[in-house]
């Protein structure tokens, strides 16, 4: 038996209710309250930490990212904070002059954002990434991770021609000649893609290591993320199993993307169905892909871009192809969730789960990722069958820039409506989308809380009426994390019988000034019993 006394604490156990110290035994919480009962409850031999008067909270749960992604973009080119195209160049040919990459290696880049760029504000082509390089074929990811610019190199080895013609649901570029610019979205971005995702399993185990170290240190101890793919999912599987037994760091529930009907079965066919697993390593739910990203214009409106009204955005699975997924995985007593950012994308999605849920209620917790772009009576539908809305609040850190270009000041103060969905009582869980945003969930919770971008604006926040307080946005870290994964009984809370996972904050983040949550720090993170992080001299 191996028992951890955590002494003179402020434990958050619920709204209105801190303890002073809570003792976990052999992996799972024995008890919590005064620190005179703890200690008397405690094995003689228990080890103490004491947290010296700061503040205790369930470890954090991202409802939705991509760990292995995560890694990637950890060890690959990192564009995110790049302003300017020539910025973007030279991030890359000092990577590739640092690691002297052997002749030919595919290179991935991620995170650059064309509405950042001070120089000209326009999405990167082939020509700007055949400067860098024609040598190494490059394939660079949008933040959004929905569309990406190749070079003519990438071109060549993914066998994209000049007689390329983009399928259902994704788009081809082409310069004013007609020529191919090097810039796919969504369903077309498959032959690039295929370039650097399939790698061998021991760089998987490599990049899911160093994306669960980042994830530590950010105090996140469970992660629903989205890395089993069509082509991969065998290989990256295994990877995550090897892992998994030996010293993981973060508890892992996979929500596996299968586009088609034939590759799902496959999946299937082999076991994998929500639930299956243990309380470190379990199959959730099928992810699928309605559309794309408001910052690509991908995501599918209902009407036209106000900035582009020549576009809706990019439908990826027709109705009937959303109603055959979904009716598969619940014939299999599985669970789905969906991306879909535009208003078309959320109403195609709710009516497929409306047909599929009886009686107003969803057994098999549906849910929706993202759930940005919203009127009130599309938010309002979610309470009809109990829907669950995966969101991102740290989104709001670029999109309140856009928003209201890309649709309009009156669909924009309707939509990120946080704030309505848990006055509706809606199943609301926070996530990062890792790596399109970093894993950090302290921004997320100031966003959540003030609805301001991270360098502050704009001032009062845009639309607070859909500001949470500090304990819903906690609690939808928490609580609706654990909810999303049936784990509502195990994990989540601080209470006697749950996983022992927790982090230790350096400040009273219900007490801080809200402006002032971006100071907080993640000083340790628990999970199952073990400190898997502690902050040098916290």
């Amino acid at each position: 038996m191996t028992a951890t006394l955590i002494r003179n604490a402020n434990v958050y156990v619920e709204r209105g209710r801190f303890e002073e110290a809570l003792l976990v035994v052999d992996g799972r919480i024995a008890a919590v309250g005064a620190e005179t009962e703890v200690r008397a409850a405690a094995p003689a031999d228990a080890t103490e930490y004491d947290a010296k008067g700061r503040t205790v909270v369930p470890g954090f749960i991202d409802s939705h990212q991509h760990l292995l992604n995560t890694g990637i973009a950890l060890m690959d080119i990192r564009l995110q904070h790049a302003t300017s195209i020539a910025e973007v160049k030279r991030i890359a040919r000092e990577y590739i002059e640092r690691r002297q990459p052997a002749p030919g290696s595919v290179l991935h880049g991620m995170g650059w954002n064309q509405d950042y760029f001070t120089d000209e504000a326009r999405l990167l082509t082939r020509e700007d990434l055949d400067d860098i390089s024609t040598e190494y074929p490059l394939v660079f990811e949008r933040a959004c991770g929905h569309l990406l610019t190749a070079n003519t190199a990438a071109l060549e080895r993914a066998g994209v021609d000049e007689s390329a013609v983009a399928p259902e649901g994704g788009s081809i570029g082409r310069d004013a000649s007609g020529r191919l610019n090097g810039i796919f979205s969504e369903n077309a971005r498959a032959p690039l893609l295929s370039l650097f995702r399939s790698r061998s399993v021991e760089e998987y185990v490599e990049l899911i290591r160093t994306a669960m170290k980042h994830a530590a240190e950010t105090g996140v101890t469970s992660v629903h993320t989205c890395d089993l793919r069509m082509g991969t999912w065998r290989d990256v599987l295994e990877a995550y199993r090897r892992v998994m037994a030996d010293h993981p760091l973060v508890r892992v529930w996979h929500q596996s993307s299968f586009q088609t009907a034939d590759a799902y079965r496959e999946f299937l066919e082999a076991g994998n169905i929500t639930g299956k697993g243990d309380d470190l390593h379990r199959f959730g739910p099928l992810k699928l892909f309605a559309d794309g990203s408001l910052g690509a214009r991908t995501a599918f409106m209902r009407k036209p871009y106000r900035d582009d009204p020549t576009t809706k955005g990019i439908a990826t699975l027709t109705p009937e192809e959303v109603a055959t997924q979904v009716g598969l995985a619940v014939s299999h007593n599985c669970s789905v969730v969906t991306h879909a950012i535009g208003d078309g994308a959320i109403e195609r999605i709710l009516d497929a789960y409306d047909a599929v849920c009886r009686n107003g209620e969803n057994p098999l917790r549906l849910g929706i990722v993202h759930v940005q772009i919203t009127d009130r009576p599309l938010v309002e539908r979610f309470t009809k069958n109990g829907i669950l809305a995966l969101v991102q609040p740290i989104f709001l850190h670029y999109d309140t820039k856009i928003v209201e270009e890309r649709v309009g000041p009156e669909l924009a103060a309707t939509s990120y409506a946080f704030g309505t969905m848990k006055r509706l009582g809606i199943h609301m869980s926070f996530g990062t989308d890792s790596p399109i945003e970093d894993m950090n969930p302290i921004d997320n919770l100031y966003c959540a809380v003030n609805r301001r971008r991270l360098t502050g604006e704009p001032e009062g926040g845009f639309h607070p009426e859909e500001c949470l307080d500090v304990y819903d946005a906690v609690d939808a870290y928490t609580r609706e994390g654990a909810f999303a994964s049936f784990d509502e009984n195990v994990k989540g809370r601080l209470l006697p019988g749950y996983l022992a996972d927790l982090v230790v904050l350096s400040e009273n983040i219900f007490t801080i000034d809200p402006l002032k949550i971006r100071d907080v720090k993640v000083d340790a993170t628990m999970m199952g019993g073990d400190f898997v992080f502690e902050r040098p001299n916290a």
